[in-house]
């Protein structure tokens, strides 16, 4: 989950620094993103506890003790299975009601996060632009962060387009108890003010007022700067933070919605062209013009022959407009039905793939018979990208249509379910399958019986 955790500061390092936020907001962001990793990092934990459990075991002869005591591998796996079980069917209570919740409040926190503005930041010689209306510059600020020299401040404020200037040799920047205000306090300085006159046009007679001050004050708001929390129910709608009630729920009103779709096109395009030349829903299939027969306008006065002609014609580029149109969302209703049944799958496997990996683990600890935090290390890695790179090119696949959605999330499971039945077998029988000496053997024993056919 560490390692995890700073997969995710990396992702949105960009998005939090410079923006002046509180400890505990970074850690309430950390740790609802901690519920999104648990469906990587739970598998992943299990696998390698059980392969560093059983390896030690191995390493230590004592599997070798159980079994001299009648007990073979599939009893002694026995506690921990029911362990495991228990673990899976927790994974599934957490992925039906605390993972939407966390997801939800994930989402919501880290948009106000990423559309926070950067905290109000004065540099040397540089225009500030962040506070609306407002733009300052210093010459030179002191080493406590507070005295600042040669100042100059445009005030964009005013409803004549025209800015007030301010220029003072130097001042004090202060911000209010609660923040929400910044006060700088100028001494020695000039304020200019240009008035626009009467008139919208040139005005000859424009004035420019300059006020000298010893001291004066400015105010402003840094309200803008504050992140304001969104109202989380604008989030609910999304697939991750429902749980099976809510996507059933959304996954049948899509449904109907397809079929009501489904019903106008088969209504619209049955209107104008004949039965065989439209397929159901709307799709891009190209039909054909109908030609128009000669006997059909015999029968039509002369004199209206044109206006029917052109009506017919207006009528099927209406149609043929209203088709189009609907067809990016008719699209877009079934990409979002694909992804409610593969979140809708996703709530099971998580548990499966708890119990997948520890047939995984447990036999192949067994077989290397190495404990500790090397080679257990290596093979939870390789057996898990394996997993996790099927899982994410199947779920891919899934979400884009190529494949059943039940199959694409499903598929890592289908994949390594034989290879843990295989190991779990190799390892009952005490096969010597991560035995380098055994193949050692093998190899020397193949050349020495090419030596002897050779003689």
């Amino acid at each position: 989950m560490f390692i995890l955790l700073m997969f995710f500061l990396f992702k949105y390092v960009d998005d939090l620094i410079g923006k002046g936020f509180e400890w505990y907001t970074i850690v309430e962001l950390m740790f609802y993103a901690s519920a999104a990793n648990v469906s990587m990092a739970l598998p992943l934990a299990i696998l390698l506890s059980s392969i560093m459990t059983f390896g030690t075991l191995g390493e230590n002869y004592e599997l070798v003790a159980i079994k001299s005591a009648g007990i073979s591998l599939q009893k002694a796996m026995r506690p921990l299975l029911v362990l495991i079980i228990g673990i899976a069917f927790s994974s599934f209570l957490f992925s039906e009601y605390m993972l939407p919740k966390a997801n939800l409040k994930f989402g919501s926190l880290l948009w106000d996060v990423r559309n926070k503005k950067l905290s109000f930041l004065i540099k040397e010689g540089v225009f500030n632009n962040s506070i609306p209306g407002y733009s300052i510059r210093v010459d030179q600020k002191g080493k406590d962060g507070t005295t600042l020299k040669g100042i100059m401040i445009y005030d964009h404020t005013g409803n004549n387009g025209v800015a007030k200037i301010i220029v003072a040799r130097d001042g004090t920047m202060n911000t209010t108890k609660d923040k929400q205000y910044l006060i700088l306090k100028l001494n020695d300085g000039v304020r200019y003010e240009e008035s626009s006159g009467q008139n919208s046009g040139y005005d000859p007679r424009q004035q420019l007022t300059r006020m000298r001050f010893g001291q004066t004050e400015q105010k402003f708001d840094l309200s803008s700067f504050k992140m304001n929390r969104t109202d989380e129910n604008s989030f609910r709608s999304n697939n991750q933070m429902l749980n099976l009630k809510g996507l059933t729920h959304k996954g049948d009103s899509l449904t109907k919605e397809l079929d009501s779709v489904n019903r106008y096109a088969r209504a619209t395009v049955s209107s104008y062209y004949k039965q065989n030349n439209y397929t159901k829903g709307y799709t891009k299939r190209q039909v054909k013009p109908v030609k128009i027969d000669a006997a059909i306008l015999n029968n039509i006065p002369e004199d209206k022959r044109a206006n029917t002609v052109q009506a017919a014609l207006d009528q099927a580029n209406s149609i043929k407009q209203t088709v189009e149109g609907r067809i990016p969302d008719h699209e877009d209703r079934v990409v979002n039905l694909i992804r409610i049944r593969v979140e809708y799958q996703r709530k099971f496997t998580l548990a499966f793939s708890c119990l997948m990996l520890f047939f995984i683990g447990a036999p192949l600890g067994a077989i290397i018979r190495k404990g500790g935090l090397g080679l257990p290390v290596v093979m939870a890695i390789i057996f898990f990208l394996f997993y996790h790179i099927i899982s994410t090119v199947a779920e891919k696949a899934a979400n884009q249509g190529n494949i059943n959605p039940v199959v694409g999330i499903w598929m890592a499971i289908i994949v390594l379910s034989p290879v843990g039945a295989f190991l779990t077998y190799k390892a009952t029988v005490d096969s010597a399958l991560f035995d380098i000496t055994y193949y050692k053997s093998l190899i020397t024993n193949l050349f020495k019986k090419k030596k002897a056919v050779g003689k």
